[in-house]
């Protein structure tokens, strides 16, 4: 696929059977049930379901059943989601949020409603006009803004988890204010004055991941921006993230992206003669 494109397509659920990665962002609708497995977290699904997933995460997608798939891929070349957050403020919301569900049921009306706009796209991509790209754009955005709507409005029913909810909200405060300098979680835990086992059940039960696999996510998001979004060397990079040296960062981003960060630059670039710092 161009990385200046914007492509929909059918999809056969057996590709995804497998560990799939690659540089695009990609929208998916689905029609059945099973389960998705994102970066090695496993997540339901039952009913006509859209998924948002970013570059470089490993996903899979598993069935027991038939599944209908349609995916609309796009580059960050394309359609930088964090340079038109002022349009459309999906970055953090619909993608790149490591507390939030990557995965939600849509209604009959609002599934039928973007999938609709896949159509369109799709139609017009064929015709590779030269005002095409403005079209395309403006599809994905009416889609980006139709499913943040959806989950915003999904989101009272997903905090009522019995659970102390101001504990957790902390947990996320300490992340955001410690990942740089502190990724372990025993620092974490004494902070909120509980053993690690019992932070880590809090957490595991609100977000299915473990608190150490949260820190890791928020560490390779931070990563993922400034290797994505700035100039910086992968040295520089590996400094403000407060690695020892450039070899632990590369290692430490590899195991989780399964490419290095000189790869993901190479991959996931941005032109830079249309965006700039």
């Amino acid at each position: 696929m161009n990385t200046t494109s914007l492509s929909v397509q059918k999809a056969d659920p057996e590709i995804f059977k497998n560990i799939f990665s690659d540089s695009f962002y990609h929208i998916f609708l689905i029609q059945g049930s099973g389960k998705i497995i994102v970066d090695f977290i496993e997540y339901k699904f039952n009913g006509k379901t859209v998924f948002f997933s970013s570059p470089f995460q490993n996903i899979q997608i598993l069935s027991e059943s038939s599944l209908d798939i349609e995916v609309l891929d796009f580059h960050s070349d394309f359609y930088c989601i964090e340079f038109h957050k002022k349009e459309v403020a999906c970055n953090g919301f619909l993608f790149n949020n490591i507390y939030l569900f990557p995965l939600f049921e849509l209604r009959d009306e609002i599934f039928s409603e973007v999938s609709n706009y896949f159509s369109k796209i799709a139609k017009e991509d064929d015709k590779q006009e030269s005002f095409s790209t403005a079209i395309l754009r403006s599809y994905l955005q009416l889609i980006l803004a139709i499913c943040s709507k959806e989950k915003n409005q999904l989101l009272p029913e997903q905090e009522l988890i019995q659970d102390n909810f101001d504990e957790l909200t902390i947990f996320q405060l300490l992340v955001e204010e410690h990942f740089l300098s502190n990724k372990e979680l025993s620092y974490y835990a004494d902070l909120l004055h509980i053993t690690p086992n019992a932070l880590s059940k809090k957490i595991k039960s609100r977000f299915r991941k473990t608190p150490s696999q949260i820190i890791q996510e928020r560490v390779i998001l931070e990563a993922k921006k400034q290797i994505h979004l700035t100039r910086k060397s992968i040295k520089e990079i590996a400094v403000a993230l407060s690695f020892t040296d450039e070899y632990h960062f590369s290692k430490y981003f590899k195991r989780y992206t399964g490419v290095s960060p000189t790869q993901f630059r190479k991959e996931v670039y941005l032109s830079w003669q249309i965006y700039t710092n």
